[in-house]
């Protein structure tokens, strides 16, 4: 029997479009964004609605998007484009304002277009490349400083200590559910998979925020009471962590292989996964704390970082490997993300021992036999290991 949460949240997810059209009439303004430090708490704190956009997996919509871009640009932000480009999709045909921050260049480029080609109004918030350094922190924080403000003028109030804090901790409680809820997927007969929770994150990035906090929590409750011991002589199950580029809604292709094959996906370092809800700890409610808690943050790999052994990602991913007990590494590129793409060799060489898969791809399905091959050569390789382990 499924969980009667997951059902709620899909049918609060099905009615949010007409929801949105309702709020917007009654003077409610959206603001739509993209990336990884865009500080959503300030957003929510001005009485906006934030709503995270774009979609992946549709090659047609990469097509549209290129005849606005090079197709030497990422496959993610050729469909954002297109998507922009057709104004079918519920959420974006409803923005009042697009947000993007400067993390990945290639996304700071689509904040260009969908401005210049299709007259949406945006607002831009600058990342410093040395953002380990002191000034790299004290840049990050007029940025942020600069962006608030205009917020402000595009909402119509000004920033409030009070409603930044209620928002801080709403969020604070939405990461940490989704903490509890990645360390419960990984666990022996769990009620609910990595590719649920993943459904999950990406229904929260549309959903009211508090109402979906009320969901997540109720979703743990229920987690909770359905969890069962791990039984004895269990199958030999090759447990995978994804690495690499983002995975976004409708991107499936890598999962369902993955799946097929009698993999089990138990964690992941993805920025449109996990990561993004882990060590962000906002200690003022000012737009400066803001800025500190999103620097410090696990680091973005568009953001370069020389010294590996100080490298905060690399740590992060070696940690949540242990945490989440993977057998192997699948390291997912798209074509064109050249920051993950370039740092697939030092990934693979920090993990030393731990087995590893890169998959370059696209959001066509011209490549699917070929990774299905690949994916199956090493799933059946973690399953012979660990069957050689058992006998040993």
């Amino acid at each position: 029997m499924g969980l009667k949460t997951l059902e709620k949240i899909t049918a609060a997810l099905t009615s949010r479009p007409a929801e949105l059209e309702q709020l917007r009439k009654q003077g409610k303004k959206i603001v739509g964004w993209l990336a990884y430090n865009i500080p959503e708490e300030i957003i929510y704190a001005l009485g906006l609605i934030p709503i995270r956009v774009g979609q992946g997996g549709d090659g047609r919509l990469v097509e549209v998007g290129a005849r606005h871009i090079s197709t030497k640009n990422c496959v993610f932000v050729r469909q954002v484009l297109g998507q922009f480009a057709e104004k079918t999709d519920p959420y974006i045909k409803q923005l009042d304002l697009v947000a993007i921050d400067a993390t990945c260049i290639q996304l700071y480029r689509l904040e260009e277009l969908i401005n210049f080609y299709f007259d949406y109004k945006t607002v831009v918030l600058g990342v410093p490349r040395n953002f380990a350094t002191k000034e790299g922190h004290e840049y990050f924080r007029k940025e942020v400083e600069h962006f608030t403000k205009k917020l402000e003028l595009f909402a119509g109030v000004s920033l409030e200590q009070s409603k930044l804090q209620e928002a801080i901790n709403i969020y604070d409680g939405i990461r940490e559910a989704i903490k509890t809820l990645y360390s419960y997927q990984s666990k022996d007969n769990a009620p609910l998979s990595w590719r649920d929770v993943s459904a999950v994150i990406n229904a929260g990035y549309n959903l009211d925020r508090l109402r979906y906090l009320e969901l997540l929590q109720e979703l743990i409750k229920e987690v909770e009471e359905k969890t069962s011991e791990p039984q004895e002589n269990q199958a030999i199950e090759a447990r995978v962590f994804l690495s690499g580029s983002l995975i976004p809604p409708g991107d499936t292709k890598l999962i369902d292989i993955i799946e097929q094959l009698g993999g089990r996906i138990v964690g992941d370092d993805l920025w449109s996964g996990l990561n993004f809800f882990l060590n962000l700890e906002i200690k003022e409610p000012t737009p400066f704390g803001v800025a500190d808690a999103y620097l410090d943050r696990i680091p973005h790999a568009s953001l370069p970082y020389l010294d590996l052994p100080t490298d905060g990602r690399l740590a992060n991913l070696k940690h949540q490997i242990q945490q989440f007990n993977a057998d192997g590494v699948i390291y997912h590129t798209l074509r064109y993300c050249d920051a993950f793409t370039f740092k697939a060799g030092e990934t693979k060489d920090v993990l030393k021992n731990v087995p590893f898969l890169e998959i370059h791809t696209e959001y066509s399905g011209s490549d699917f036999e070929a990774i299905r091959t690949r994916v199956e050569a090493f799933v059946e390789m973690i399953k012979n290991k660990k069957e050689i382990a058992e006998l040993v």
